[in-house]
């Protein structure tokens, strides 16, 4: 995959434990936050895929033709929030808010063949879990 744009620059990424590399991996759907040119926030629902590298590949059918997509074009900042209810009654929530850079990719991916060749790479570089570990934390 070859970037299209300059967007992201090499800095050190943040690294997820292994309580939130284990939930992002039993989960498939999250809400992608980008700001469009006149600063306005949009929020997608979007399908991801942890990397074994440490960042988030977000793909879907032409991509590149998306808001989302020109949003990160202007802007790269990114937020992707991942969460769930464990339970109601008591109130028990969990889940993964990761802030970072994004890196627009175009070509051939593993992705599957439902997705365009425009792909959203997400480099952490703040992580914030809750709700994970510990009593109550549900089954991941």
């Amino acid at each position: 995959m070859s970037s299209a744009s300059g967007a992201c620059q090499p800095r050190p990424m943040t690294e997820f434990s292994a309580a939130e590399r284990a939930y992002l991996s039993s989960r498939r759907l999250g809400r992608l936050a980008t700001v469009d040119p006149h600063g306005q926030p949009q929020a997608n629902p979007v399908g991801f895929h942890p990397q074994d590298d440490g960042t988030i590949l977000i793909g879907g059918q032409a991509m590149g033709t998306t808001k989302k997509w020109r949003n990160l074009l202007a802007n790269p900042k990114v937020a992707l929030v991942v969460d769930d209810i464990v339970s109601e009654r008591p109130w028990r929530v969990r889940g993964v808010d990761i802030r970072g850079d994004a890196e627009l990719l175009t070509g051939p991916h593993e992705l599957g063949p439902h997705f365009s060749e425009e792909v959203i790479r997400i480099h952490p570089r703040r992580i914030h879990s809750w709700g994970l570990e510990g009593p109550g934390a549900g089954g991941v």
